[in-house]
């Protein structure tokens, strides 16, 4: 069978699918975690925090070395490190003495998949032949949003099916999907991001302040995002004493429908919205949804406020994405990797400081997620900048 560049773009979407699998499988298993192995708020929310830290260590070395290692190699050996981590997942927590010690393990393994993913496939659909790049590159986050739906809604089938009490059987089902892809990707022509001139060296962008903007928006897009997206389903379960069922459907599914809702509508009719003022009616958008599900009395409306916040984060990654590559064209792999990185740097963030403002606010989840509003402020505030700077102004 002969491959074209629409399988890339298939592999691609698959890879964010995948991505998405390791970043949000786990938080459905958080209260699980907290009753089986007894282990605290306080770890949980390391957990998350180890998870991004990783992917932001890895970032940093791809900067330097996936240009020299081949895009392939570095494809193939993020998903292969993905289905490790989490059939690890499922595995580890039994194996070693310390439940909790295996269950880092298995993040740092998927942590390390999930940071090339993320370094690697969106300059791979950059560079595929096409003029609405922006667009293309909102559908492709978009895949992330599908997959973490089917997360959600195929697992919280298979709890109410075969029982919670087998969700180790869970993270093996879910290992298919990058064993497969692993193999795909050893397969689909690929090409890399190219330009006219140079890329642009990584001492030049530290001395761009267009840079330390859209660092500052990848890092507010990430923990604007995750600082609901990993704390949603404790949140509705714990906080807000819902059912686990009901709460995953309407807390972290619905959050990641209408983020892919936002995503696909980007990218449908991208080429004719103004991008900036979509980032910022977005952050406007993710304040009042903070504030509706942490301030309102009513476990209903709060469910309503984390769905919404999906709605309203869905652009901010690859909007970021998009407007960097249209200000700085020369970025080149180092660009997409520095802004990945800041984006970890928020999604890291983002759950860790929610986690601790929980801990001091007597375990108050509401207190934390109302910390975590300061992300879409700062969001609205720099995006209200870039306004001001044209493209033109661009270092070359």
């Amino acid at each position: 069978m002969s491959l074209h560049f629409k399988h890339t773009r298939n592999a691609c979407y698959l890879g964010y699918i995948t991505q998405a699998i390791v970043n949000n499988l786990a938080p459905l298993l958080f209260v699980t975690f907290q009753s089986q192995f007894s282990i605290s708020l306080e770890k949980i929310g390391l957990l998350i925090s180890i998870n991004f830290a990783m992917q932001m260590f890895v970032d940093i070395l791809a900067a330097k070395y996936v240009d020299k290692i081949g895009y392939r190699i570095c494809t193939v050996a993020a998903h292969v490190c993905c289905t490790v981590g989490l059939v690890g997942m499922g595995v580890f927590p039994f194996l070693f003495s310390n439940a909790y010690a295996g269950l880092i393990v298995a993040v740092l393994i998927n942590a390390i998949g999930g940071g090339l993913i993320e370094v690697l496939i969106s300059p791979i659909v950059e560079s595929l032949p096409g003029d609405e790049k922006a667009s293309a590159m909102s559908l492709l986050h978009s895949f992330y949003c599908w997959g973490h739906v089917s997360v959600v809604l195929i697992s919280t089938l298979y709890f109410v099916t075969v029982g919670i009490s087998k969700w180790y059987l869970l993270t093996v089902f879910w290992a298919i999907i990058p064993c497969f892809n692993a193999f795909f990707f050893s397969k689909v022509p690929l090409h890399t991001v190219e330009t006219e001139a140079e890329s642009m060296p990584i001492r030049k962008l530290f001395s761009m302040k267009l840079f330390w903007m859209f660092l500052i928006l990848m890092i507010c897009s990430g923990a604007s995002e995750q600082a609901m997206s990993q704390w949603a389903s404790l949140f509705a379960e714990s906080g807000l004493k819902v059912s686990k069922t009901l709460g995953d459907l309407l807390g972290p599914c619905a959050f990641a429908v209408l983020m892919g809702v936002s995503r696909v509508f980007y990218g449908k009719f991208g080429a004719r919205i103004k991008l900036k003022k979509f980032i910022i009616a977005s952050g406007f958008l993710c304040i009042i949804s903070y504030l509706l599900a942490t301030l309102s009395p009513y476990p209903l409306l709060s469910l309503v406020g984390c769905g919404l916040c999906g709605l309203s984060v869905g652009i901010m990654w690859p909007g970021t994405f998009s407007l960097s590559c249209q200000y700085c064209p020369q970025g080149g792999t180092a660009l997409f990797a520095l802004l990945a990185l800041g984006g970890d740097i928020g999604c890291a963030a983002g759950p860790g400081l929610v986690g601790v403002v929980s801990n001091l606010a007597n375990d108050s989840l509401k207190s934390g997620l109302l910390f975590a509003m300061i992300f879409p402020i700062v969001m609205v505030i720099v995006t209200g900048m870039l306004r001001k700077i044209k493209k033109t102004a661009v270092v070359q």
